[in-house]
């Protein structure tokens, strides 16, 4: 299968470039797969589509302002990209520099304190911050929130409220699981009303999440490392959920990533610990039943995710009809309900 397979047009003007006022104003496609048919509604109306006893599963990651800024010896401008953090002073970045820097070599920051480069990493190099404060404090200090590349301006104080989901708390992502960016507390309030449960995973998304694949066979890509946690209490609610009936639904591919890292024969585990897993048409995935999640790049690694779920036909065909009616694309766009199972009212 070839990358050139999962390719879309998508009209520049498309990709939401500021979140809307309202988070559970976005639009919603709901996508009946069995049918093969799809239905225009708004976010907010999400309950509707849920069942009392359906586990809603969340990522709770926070974003940390993983973007820095800083100069070389030589004085060259130098910016810091975090892909992940990997202690209390050093991390694995990208850097934004005309020559790359060779081992050894300093960068000082802001403040006047230094990072140093301790090696490479592929495409990414590891940093050792010379600084006396743990390195989640300096990025509170100094860090910019970590816009992705096609917002096309930089952050505003309102981007450090929005680019976060209202459920954020366990600091380490360096984007947004943006599925999530679209509840509200009343909708999340509407949802526990309807006798919906909730669910937690942690998956910290890397900034490597928005690199292309270079391979057109598929199948020799080779998917960054990001850090997750599937916890005792959300295995133990999930098999429940499943045991009464009832479907589990992930908010965002993190999630699906997450419960399929630690599925063991199809059934979900503990685990705590890194992932590379790629899914691809082809993986059949068992640790969900529904999917909510926003629009993708043309030939990403999350459109194929979900044409895995879907099929990858169907999925094409649900986003030329997006585009068609102007919906919103990527982290502050619009979103989608992908029901495997059909429409249950």
């Amino acid at each position: 299968m070839k990358k050139s397979d999962f390719d879309f047009d998508l009209p520049r003007e498309l990709i939401a470039q500021e979140p809307l006022a309202e988070r559970s104003a976005s639009r919603l496609l709901v996508l009946d797969v069995p049918a093969g048919a799809h239905e225009d509604h708004i976010f907010r109306e999400l309950p509707d589509f849920l069942q009392p006893g359906d586990l809603l599963v969340f990522n709770d990651t926070r974003v940390l302002p993983a973007r820095l800024y800083g100069r070389k010896e030589s004085g060259g401008a130098v910016e810091i990209m975090l892909e992940r953090v990997t202690g209390t002073h050093e991390a694995i970045v990208q850097l934004g520099v005309s020559h790359k820097p060779k081992t050894g070599a300093r960068i000082e920051l802001a403040d006047g304190s230094h990072a140093v480069l301790l090696g490479r990493e592929e495409d990414f190099f590891r940093l050792h911050f010379e600084s006396p404060e743990p390195l989640e404090k300096l990025l509170m200090r100094l860090g910019e929130m970590p816009l992705p590349p096609y917002i096309e301006r930089k952050p505003d104080e309102a981007d450090k409220e929005r680019y976060q989901t209202v459920y954020a708390r366990e600091p380490g992502a360096v984007a947004a699981p943006t599925a999530g960016l679209h509840f509200d507390q009343p909708l999340l309030a509407r949802l526990r009303e309807r006798g919906v449960n909730f669910g937690y995973i942690t998956l910290h998304v890397g900034a490597g999440t928005f690199q292309p694949v270079r391979e057109d066979e598929i199948s020799k890509h080779h998917m960054h490392r990001e850090w997750l946690n599937v916890g005792a209490a959300l295995v133990a609610q999930i098999h429940a959920t499943r045991a009464a009936g009832h479907r589990v639904v992930a908010v965002g591919t993190t999630v699906v990533r997450a419960l399929e890292a630690a599925s063991v024969d199809g059934k979900v585990q503990p685990f705590a610990g890194e992932t590379q897993i790629f899914i691809f048409p082809g993986y059949k995935i068992t640790s969900i039943d529904a999917l909510i999640t926003n629009f993708h790049l043309p030939q990403s690694t999350l459109l194929m995710l979900v044409s895995a779920l879907a099929g990858r036909d169907y999925m094409l065909a649900a986003y030329r009809y997006a585009v068609e009616q102007r919906y919103r694309f990527f982290s502050y766009g619009d979103a989608m309900l992908i029901l495997p199972g059909g429409i249950k009212r």
